[in-house]
C-alpha cells in the first residue's frame, strides 16, 4: 500500500511539473541570466511592457550557467542566455548551441564588440580600474601597467577577487595579449602579492577602509556606490591604465538565442531588444553603470568615453576561461 501511494505521489509531481513546463512555454522565453539581476529584471520589464512577451529569468553565475547549458546540450530548456563576460558565452558557442542571430540584431553593434561568427553579441561592457585609497596612494605612486602588480613592492598592498568569473576574464585578456608564459609568471608573482577577496565589491570596501591600497575590479562598482551614499567608495577614486595596457581590457558582457530554443522569433526579438534604443537606453538612464555598446548610443553621461579609455583590442570569443582556470589552479588562486 505504501509503495502504491508512492507511485501515486510520483506521478502526481509529475503532472504537476508537466503543467509548470507548458505554462512556461505558453507564456514566453526562458533566460538563463547571468548580467546583474536588476539590470536584466529592467530590461524584461520594459521588453514585456512594449511586446506583450512575458520573460522568466533564471538567475546564477556566469561559469554556472555557461556549464549547465553545455551539459543540458540540445535539452536545455533555455531560450537566451545572457552573461556579465564573454568566457561563459563563448564556452556555450564552442559546443555548438548558439543559433545564428538576426542581421538586424547584428547590425546595432559594431564589429568590435561581437564575434565574427554572429552567434552572439555584446549587449553591454565595462572596464577593468584600478581602484586606489586616495589618502594612501597619490598619481605618481600609481602602477602604469596592470604588469607592475607583479613587482615585490606591490607585496601585500593590493586586491581582486580571483575567483570571481570578473577577474578571470580579465586574466583571459591577458592571456590573449601577452601569451601563456607571462600570465602565468604575473599569476605566480600575483599570489605572494595579492589580498583576496569575496567578490569585487568587498574588494572596493577593503580599499576605502584601507584593509589595503588598491584593488583590480570593474569600473562599475564604484559608480554604483557613489550614486547611492558613497559609504563604501568615499576615500576610493579610478585609476584608468589606458595606453592598450592589459589592465585597460573592456569586458564584454553576451547575450545569445539557444539552437535549441523552440520560441527562436521571440527570443531573437528580446536579443535585438536589448541591443537597441530600448535596451540602450536603459544603460544610458539607469543605475547599472555599464557602457552601452550600441550603434550611436551613447552610456551613461557620468561614465568616461569608451574610445579615452584606449582599450587593447582584444577578440571577445577568443578568451579562454578553461585555460585560465588551468593557469590559476596551478599558480595556487584557485
Amino acid at each position: 500500500m505504501k509503495f502504491f501511494l508512492q507511485l501515486i505521489g510520483a506521478a502526481a509531481a509529475l503532472i504537476v511539473s508537466s503543467s509548470i513546463v507548458t505554462a512556461q512555454d505558453a507564456s514566453g522565453i526562458l533566460v538563463y541570466n547571468a548580467q546583474h539581476v536588476s539590470l536584466t529584471q529592467q530590461w524584461a520589464a520594459q521588453f514585456t511592457k512594449e511586446t506583450g512577451i512575458k520573460v522568466t529569468l533564471r538567475n546564477g553565475g556566469d561559469t554556472e550557467l555557461g556549464n549547465q547549458i553545455v551539459q543540458e546540450g540540445a535539452n536545455s530548456p533555455a531560450d537566451v542566455f545572457l552573461t556579465e563576460n564573454s568566457p561563459a558565452i563563448a564556452l556555450v558557442d564552442t559546443a555548438g548551441l548558439l543559433a545564428l542571430l538576426d542581421s538586424a540584431t547584428l547590425a546595432l553593434v559594431p564589429d568590435n564588440y561581437r564575434p565574427a561568427s554572429g552567434r552572439w553579441t555584446g549587449i553591454a561592457a565595462r572596464s577593468t580600474v584600478f581602484a586606489y585609497n586616495t589618502s594612501v596612494l597619490k598619481q605618481g605612486d600609481l602602477p602604469k601597467s596592470l604588469l607592475d602588480l607583479a613587482d615585490p613592492k606591490w607585496k601585500g598592498r593590493w586586491a581582486a577577487s580571483p575567483t570571481g568569473a570578473d577577474f578571470q576574464a580579465i586574466v583571459s585578456a591577458l592571456l590573449e595579449l601577452k601569451g601563456e608564459d607571462a600570465t602565468s609568471k604575473w599569476l605566480k608573482a600575483m599570489k605572494d602579492n595579492v589580498k583576496p577577496f569575496q567578490g569585487n565589491n568587498a574588494a572596493m570596501k577593503g580599499v576605502n577602509t584601507g584593509q589595503v591600497e588598491g584593488a583590480v575590479i570593474y569600473h562599475y562598482y564604484y559608480f554604483g556606490d557613489q550614486a547611492k551614499t558613497g559609504e563604501n567608495s568615499k576615500n576610493v577614486a579610478l585609476h584608468y591604465f589606458k595606453n592598450r595596457d592589459p589592465g585597460a581590457f573592456i569586458s564584454v558582457s553576451g547575450g545569445a538565442v539557444l539552437a535549441s530554443s523552440k520560441k527562436k522569433d521571440q527570443a531573437q526579438s528580446f536579443v535585438r531588444w536589448i541591443v537597441g534604443k530600448g535596451g540602450q537606453g536603459v544603460l544610458r538612464t539607469g543605475d547599472s553603470f555599464e557602457y552601452a555598446v550600441g550603434k550611436d548610443e551613447a552610456s551613461n553621461p557620468k561614465l568616461p568615453s569608451l574610445v579615452d579609455l584606449q582599450a587593447p583590442t582584444v577578440e571577445p570569443a577568443a578568451l579562454n576561461s578553461k585555460k585560465v582556470t588551468e593557469l590559476m589552479t596551478a599558480a595556487g588562486l584557485l
